[in-house]
């Protein structure tokens, strides 16, 4: 029985090989895509991505000092040219002109290095300086003087300035030896030496007509379409006559106070009047400069219209 057994086993299993041989033997049908490999587990590590580098930080100071830079670069600059103008109407264009004064002989115009004019025949010229006019002074002799065009405007404001011989450093107007640009001690020609007053006189004409001088009155008769330029200007001459006034006042007072000093019985003592007087000294300091302002801004206003 046993025998029987071991016998069909043995059978069994001889037909069972032919036919997973004959499987394995047999061709791949087509369209069919081939058996997927086994998965392996990834023992390789990811790359990690590359990083850009940042840029530096730069200081305070030095990013403060580039926006600096940056705002100071300024445009390319036109070549700049002048105008000469004579009195019988020609208008020269010119890259330079130079005011030539000799020593000997008439003062003259020299344009780019080449043409001459003289003063006597020019209307007008620009220069590096400004731009300037040749005309005659109001109530002076009839000999023409160059002015300087401070502003333009209907009213437009013109200028000359003139240095003047003030004596020597002793006793100076702000003190012993002068002060300051006049000379005198701690001024340009030192301790004790001459003193020079630099002075500027002021001129106005209106829609480019006569030049007047630049005073109160003249202005309001200027101005009189303008009632808000007037009333500064009239503000303007009411400090002018209290400056009159101060002065006055002040000069009464140290008047009398050298009068009671000098008759003074009770020895060398100082008259309290004098000390009085300081105040109407100062108060021409004060009123002198509101009346530059208000003559100013009443010209503003008349040049723009209001």
């Amino acid at each position: 029985m046993m025998h029987r057994s071991v016998s069909l086993l043995v059978m069994s299993f001889g037909l069972a090989l032919p036919i997973a041989t004959q499987a394995q033997e047999s061709p791949r049908q087509l369209n069919t895509l081939p058996p997927a490999a086994p998965a392996r587990p990834d023992t390789t590590r990811r790359a990690a991505p590359r990083q850009l580098a940042s840029p530096p930080v730069l200081p305070d100071s030095v990013r403060e000092q580039q926006r600096q830079q940056q705002q100071t670069v300024l445009p390319p600059a036109n070549t700049t040219r002048y105008a000469v103008g004579l009195k019988t109407g020609q208008v020269y264009r010119a890259y330079d002109v130079l005011v030539k004064q000799p020593l000997l002989g008439r003062s003259f115009l020299l344009v780019d290095g080449q043409q001459r004019f003289d003063l006597d025949a020019v209307r007008y010229y620009e220069d590096e300086t400004g731009f300037y006019v040749r005309t005659t002074l109001p109530g002076r002799s009839k000999r023409e003087t160059t002015l300087r065009r401070d502003k333009v405007g209907r009213i437009s404001l013109y200028s000359i300035t003139s240095t003047q011989y003030a004596g020597n450093g002793m006793g100076g107007p702000f003190g012993y030896g002068g002060y300051g640009r006049y000379g005198g001690f701690g001024g340009p020609y030192g301790y004790g030496g001459p003193m020079y007053r630099t002075t500027k006189t002021e001129y106005f004409s209106k829609d480019n007509g006569p030049i007047e001088d630049l005073s109160v009155r003249n202005l309001l008769l200027a101005t009189a379409d303008n009632q808000t330029s007037t009333n500064l200007l009239l503000q303007a001459r009411n400090y002018q006559r209290y400056t009159t006034l101060s002065y006055v006042a002040a000069g009464g007072l140290i008047i009398a106070g050298l009068a009671s000093t000098l008759n003074s019985n009770t020895g060398p003592t100082i008259s309290p009047l004098l000390y009085g007087s300081i105040p109407f000294l100062l108060v021409p300091l004060v009123l002198g400069g509101k009346s530059q302002n208000n003559t100013r801004q009443a010209i503003s206003v008349y040049n723009r219209g209001l």
